[in-house]
């Protein structure tokens, strides 16, 4: 693999003249004619730069009118940080579970070869970060991709949507005109957080229960992103709310271990006690997903307020051993 700081200069040089021959990019770079060669291949084939050999000028130079390449390309850094290792991997398993029989099948393929890559760049080959690095989603719903094109396209252009949305907690099916505000990925799942013109008022729709989507003719109302945040940003996770309250749990002093290190909201709030137990104070404005959260830890979580909050988890453990009591 060329090395980094030779691989952006000979971009570089590639870049700043017409056509570039041989025995000068030898020159400036210091390299045999093997090596240049070599340093050729990995910059067209590994990055996907279009860079070619014009005879009529006798040198190299890149290509700009290749449209198989596209106008832009990139060279990526010897080494990533884990946050961009993250996002990058993110990104490619999110678009290899796209359908890529739909429309965006033609876009998706290139750009996961291109993230391919620029995954591969590193020590290491592509395929070997792909298989020594693995995100695994737990509780990901499918969702149909002409759903999801509509309402990416909607709320890129401004546009509002009809769509038809099945409530589950209702187990009811309605049509409603939306205005898209913003597109939320949150635990493996994507939302759609609008203004709703049936309801007249800011709801978060989850894409997997779209059951129709169609973009009208009509300018999408906006709403500022203070107004959204204080909405549907304030409260826990994507059941928010503009009446937010705080619940206070207090961890066994064996789940803090886990409890401690974790996120559960941006605002969260969290201290040790003093018998090893640990307190995590979370702003919500609805039960439901915070309710999960909590059941999922057993006795190892007492709710110590709201008094409402409490009964509902002693409602459901009630509920659930009655269920299996045999």
């Amino acid at each position: 693999m060329i090395p980094t700081d030779r691989l952006h200069q000979l971009r570089r040089l590639l870049s700043h003249r017409h056509a570039v021959p041989a025995n000068d990019l030898q020159h400036d770079l210091g390299i045999s004619r093997a090596t240049l060669t070599r340093d050729i291949r990995d910059l067209r084939d590994t990055f996907g730069a279009p860079v070619i050999f014009d005879r009529d000028q006798g040198g190299y130079r890149l290509e700009t009118d290749n449209h198989d390449f596209g106008p832009q390309f990139e060279l990526p850094g010897l080494w990533f940080s884990a946050e961009e290792i993250h996002a990058l991997l993110t990104m490619q398993y999110l678009l290899a579970n796209l359908d890529s029989s739909g429309l965006l099948g033609p876009h998706i393929q290139p750009l996961l070869g291109r993230l391919g890559r620029l995954l591969g760049s590193a020590d290491d080959a592509g395929a070997e970060v792909a298989r020594r690095i693995r995100i695994q989603t737990v509780g990901a719903r499918s969702f149909r991709l002409e759903h999801f094109q509509a309402v990416g396209s909607a709320t890129l252009r401004r546009r509002r949507l009809v769509i038809e949305y099945h409530a589950r907690s209702r187990d009811q099916t309605t049509r409603r005109e939306v205005s898209p505000q913003r597109l939320i990925h949150y635990r493996d799942n994507w939302y759609l957080d609008a203004w709703c013109h049936l309801r007249n008022e800011l709801r978060s729709f989850a894409i997997d229960a779209i059951c129709r989507a169609e973009i009208i003719d009509r300018a999408a109302r906006d709403i500022d992103d203070t107004t959204l945040d204080e909405v549907l940003g304030s409260g826990y996770g994507i059941f928010a709310g503009a009446r937010v309250e705080w619940a206070v749990l207090r961890f066994s002093a064996e789940r803090s271990r886990w409890v401690a290190q974790e996120k559960w909201h941006p605002d969260q709030q969290g201290r040790p006690l003093d018998d090893g137990r640990f307190e995590l104070r979370v702003p919500y404005s609805q039960e439901p997903e915070l309710l999960m959260d909590i059941l999922r830890h057993g006795r190892h979580v007492e709710v110590i307020e709201p008094a409402a909050l409490r009964d509902a988890v002693r409602t459901e453990h009630a509920a659930a051993a009655k269920k299996n009591s045999g």
